[in-house]
């Protein structure tokens, strides 16, 4: 029997529970959705012991990796899986980063810490840029008034629909490729504000003003994150895993986003 433990069972590992059910696999995990307290160390060694696979998408947490933290002794799973994030690399100018850029000199060192401890035990490393999907999209924060546009010429960045994401997880867990780190993102860099104007446009509403990286409507967590610009490269998980996204850009994610809403 194929057993997942997924720890962190919010946005993103919820979908991959879904698809791994849907695949017969026996899934447990911690967080929002999931089937235990990451405090129940009872249930969560019992997990571990019975699971084939285990991946981990809690972030880092008061300068360390929470799971490896808790539970590294009992960690042995055969097949481990790790969903970090593109801030490992920090700032690019704009320029083009794949597996290969040196990772470290952003805002993420702890996150860079982490993964190399998820590396260094054999995991498969997703890393992942800004995260949008179902329920999580400019649709959503548009339609809430939470919506903005940059004044910030020449910002880029990359992005990902979390069913790519999940398909991501499941050509790893299913194929041989060597664990390392794959950047998994869609294939067209953008300003934010092109993704706003497109879901504006979609739902027939007047788009947000721009503002500046000052404004007090910006989180300080945002504005770390938009102070830093750089294109992903997808290409080593093309080669290695063999895939694709289904959603190359945001103007194909948010009209698959449209369709989808417009089912239920």
């Amino acid at each position: 029997m194929r057993v997942m433990m997924i720890f962190g069972m919010g946005y993103t590992g919820s979908a991959i529970a879904t698809a791994l059910r849907a695949q017969g696999w026996l899934v447990d995990g911690t967080g929002t959705h999931g089937t235990m307290s990451f405090d129940d160390t009872y249930r969560v060694h019992r997990a571990l012991a019975q699971a084939t696979a285990v991946i981990s998408t809690a972030p880092p947490s008061e300068g360390e990796d929470p799971v490896l933290s808790r539970y590294g002794a009992v960690l042995h799973s055969p097949w481990l899986g790790y969903i970090s994030s593109t801030g490992v690399y920090g700032d690019a100018g704009g320029a083009w980063v794949d597996e290969s850029a040196p990772v470290g000199g952003g805002r993420r060192t702890v996150r860079v810490s982490a993964e190399a401890q998820w590396l260094g035990r054999g995991a498969h490393a997703f890393r992942l840029p800004g995260i949008y999907g179902p329920g999580r999209s400019a649709f959503d924060r548009l339609r809430a008034g939470r919506a903005h546009r940059l004044d910030l010429p020449g910002q880029v960045f990359s992005r990902v629909h979390v069913a790519d994401i999940v398909s991501a997880v499941l050509l790893a867990l299913e194929t041989e490729a060597a664990p390392g780190p794959w950047n998994i993102a869609d294939d067209e860099p953008c300003h934010q504000n092109h993704v706003i104007e497109e879901a504006a446009r979609l739902l027939g509403v007047e788009a947000p003003p721009a503002v500046g990286l000052d404004d007090p409507s910006l989180s300080e967590a945002s504005r770390g994150f938009y102070r830093e610009n750089r294109r992903v490269a997808n290409g080593k998980a093309r080669r290695e895993l063999g895939w694709r996204p289904s959603f190359p850009s945001y103007r194909e994610g948010l009209r698959g986003i449209l369709e989808e809403e417009s089912k239920k």
